[in-house]
């Protein structure tokens, strides 16, 4: 005859908790998608990327929504996605500090005299931002915007992989 089990000696406010974690890790979510996406210089909140994870949003109360961008001649950043000036001044500084063209100072230049200042500014804003979700949306401000810069000269299709996890 087998021995019956100890009795449990965990306090119980570790028992509940303990319980509550396997719960919450148990519906826990990770959902991943790689989107095509093709702008012009800087774009507000492309279409691409947001109707391609608007429903898969709706699933998530609380969560993270992490964008990578696949490029180096190209980057992704948060700003104002109102007043369109915003943007035109932005690509107007970015072309001020990183001049580009033959008289520009890069020794990288074999795939056209616009590549070296793309991954320039590509550094300067980056490849991947980190998002909140709360209710099934993405948690920003009334104002934000997410920008997808393409820094060459001529629209190029990119590829943004979208994370999303949470409960």
């Amino acid at each position: 005859m087998a021995k019956p089990p100890p009795p449990d000696t965990t306090p119980p406010n570790i028992r509940e908790s303990t319980r509550i974690a396997l719960e919450l890790l148990m519906a826990h979510i990770f959902l991943q998608r790689l989107l095509d996406v093709r702008q012009e210089v800087v774009t507000s909140s492309p279409p691409q990327i947001m109707n391609g994870i608007r429903q898969d949003l709706s699933g998530f109360n609380c969560g993270l929504a992490h964008l990578f961008l696949q490029h180096t001649s190209a980057s992704l950043t948060i700003n104002e996605n109102y007043d369109c000036d915003v943007r035109t001044d932005t690509e107007t500084f970015l072309n001020r500090i990183v001049p580009e063209g033959n008289s520009a100072p890069w020794r990288h230049t074999l795939e056209g005299p616009d590549d070296m200042p793309a991954h320039i500014k590509s550094s300067m804003f980056g490849c991947q931002l980190l998002i909140p979700i709360t209710n099934g949306k993405l948690n920003m401000g009334t104002w934000q915007g997410i920008w997808l810069c393409e820094h060459r000269d001529e629209p190029t299709a990119r590829k943004v992989v979208v994370t999303l996890n949470g409960i």
